[in-house]
């Protein structure tokens, strides 16, 4: 008996150490994808900006502003809508973003009043916010159709939609949910129009212009009004308030940084916002249309922007960062739950039907509900959290069907070896299941690089970032910019895991 327990230890040490060998290389191989570019900065200045052409380029405006002082400065674009950008502000994850005083009342403030400056002043104070003063322009919001429609159908006023209830609305999602949106709106000049979807801001400009829907709401500044000939209903009704633009900024920040921020105040009138718009939208460039804002003549080395092959190479960095952390935790936390969701029973079934729960939740949702949750916010730790979800499923399942799926006779010869269970499970099971384990970790890395780019729309960074500035622009060029990486980047990923199969499967399961 002592002969073959020996020979059985004999048998199986040599590869079942190389399999551990193997699996530690594994489990390892995912930190390399992390890089954290953050630290090449010492504690730069993070300015926001919301989803359109406008917020980006005075966020890209305040950005040049701050580096030309000597601030180090970072712009995070199109991080999303008012309130997630509210919370990254008080949340000190964020510095400072541009934002409108009929916003600031309606929506942070939660009142129907119009305010002053010194009372919104007053007001954001408590929450340690401060506010410049108005930039010099009025942003406020309108609702357009196109000029040969409206004249079709003598469309002067808002007031004049109740006469048509058949036209197609298309309004921004943040409009349709906001306090001096679409529903008090409807409520004002009772509106009978049904037909009513949400749609991308730049996007309902496309959808405008082939007359898939026939009313949209706007901005008062958007170039696109002028280019596309558009009418501005007037709002006879006078339900909009005045959305003069400003900066909310943290007070904590150094008095030298706030002083550059005031330096912009009363420095942009409606005319020159449009035409900054106007540029940005032509050369798809808001660094470049920043720049004017500052003089043809004005020379800076942040003018011009990154190039192109710069912001790639951060973009692919930060996507792989987020991608490789996420997956390192999935793997860590997946592959036990998955060894104890083999064994089925009440645990076993709580830990796949966990695991295929978190699946269903929509990835924006998910984002959206970790937003809130103390120590996440609008950070990479929040898109990261949401990844290791994601990629759990995957992990779990295959482990568990891999060592489920292991032949009995395979169990009873392990036994008869005399190995203890944790012995049969290092040296035999987990071996015998590394290609089904290998598989479900290839499909969550897949899954991660894809979902990835969601990121972006926290301010998280990564491939996503030009495909949000694309569709902000409607430019398809953009969107390829960070699309083509990010699929070349998952097909990269697995053929990567195709060349680890032969290092980290025994070669008798090999295919």
């Amino acid at each position: 008996m002592r002969r073959i327990r020996k020979a059985g230890k004999q048998e199986g040490n040599i590869p079942f150490r190389r399999w551990k060998r193997r699996l530690f290389f594994f489990s390892c191989v995912p930190a390399f994808l992390i890089f954290e570019s953050s630290a090449l900065l010492a504690d730069p200045i993070i300015i926001g900006s919301k989803k359109f052409t406008e917020s980006y380029v005075l966020g890209e405006i305040a950005r040049r502003a701050l580096n030309d002082s000597g601030i180090v400065a970072e712009h995070r674009q199109g991080m999303g809508g008012t309130i997630i950008l509210w919370e990254a502000l008080r949340g000190a994850q964020i510095d400072a973003y541009p934002e409108y005083t009929g916003t600031i009342a309606q929506e942070i403030l939660k009142t129907d009043r119009q305010l002053s400056i010194q009372e919104i002043r007053g007001a954001l104070a408590r929450f340690g916010i401060g506010i410049t003063e108005p930039l010099g322009f009025n942003n406020t919001y309108a609702v357009v159709m196109r000029r040969d429609e409206s004249q079709r159908l003598s469309l002067r006023t808002i007031s004049d939609l109740q006469k048509h209830p058949e036209l197609k609305i298309g309004l921004t999602h943040e409009f349709l949910d906001r306090h001096d949106g679409w529903q008090p709106l409807r409520e004002r000049y009772q509106l009978p129009q049904q037909n009513v979807i949400g749609i991308d801001h730049a996007l309902g400009y496309a959808a405008l212009a082939k007359g898939s829907i026939d009313v949209k709401d706007a901005y008062s500044t958007d170039a696109k009004i002028g280019e596309n000939d558009l009418v501005v209903l007037e709002d006879d009704r006078q339900f909009f308030p005045r959305y003069e633009a400003v900066f909310l900024f943290r007070l904590s920040l150094p008095t030298s940084t706030i002083a550059v921020l005031r330096k912009l105040e009363g420095t942009l009138d409606e005319a020159r916002m449009t035409r900054l718009n106007a540029e940005a939208e032509r050369t798809k460039n808001y660094t470049r249309a920043a720049s004017l804002y500052f003089g043809s003549g004005a020379t800076s080395t942040s003018a011009a922007g990154e190039s192109f092959p710069h912001k790639l190479a951060r973009w692919t960095l930060r996507h792989l960062e987020l991608a490789g952390i996420s997956l390192l935790l999935s793997v860590i936390v997946g592959v036990p739950l998955g060894i104890l969701a083999s064994r089925g029973g009440g645990i076993g079934h709580a830990i796949l039907g966990f695991a295929s729960v978190v699946q269903t939740i929509p990835s924006l949702a998910l984002l959206a509900l970790l937003v809130p949750v103390p120590f996440f916010g609008i950070s990479a730790r929040t898109a990261i959290a949401a990844l290791f979800l994601y990629g759990l499923l995957p992990i779990v399942r295959n482990t568990a069907s891999g060592l489920q799926d292991i032949a009995q006779p395979i169990r009873d010869s392990a036994i008869a070896l005399g190995l203890e269970p944790v012995a049969r499970l290092r040296k035999i099971y987990l071996p015998m299941a590394s290609r089904s384990i290998l598989s479900g970790i290839k499909t969550s890395a897949v899954i991660n690089i894809g979902t990835a780019t969601l990121a972006a729309l926290i301010g998280a960074g990564g491939l996503g970032e030009p495909i949000l500035s694309g569709l902000n622009l409607n430019d398809h060029a953009t969107i390829l910019q960070g699309a083509i990486p990010a699929a070349l980047l998952a097909l990269l990923v697995q053929s990567v895991f195709d060349l680890l199969d032969r290092a980290l499967i025994p070669k008798g399961l090999r295919l």
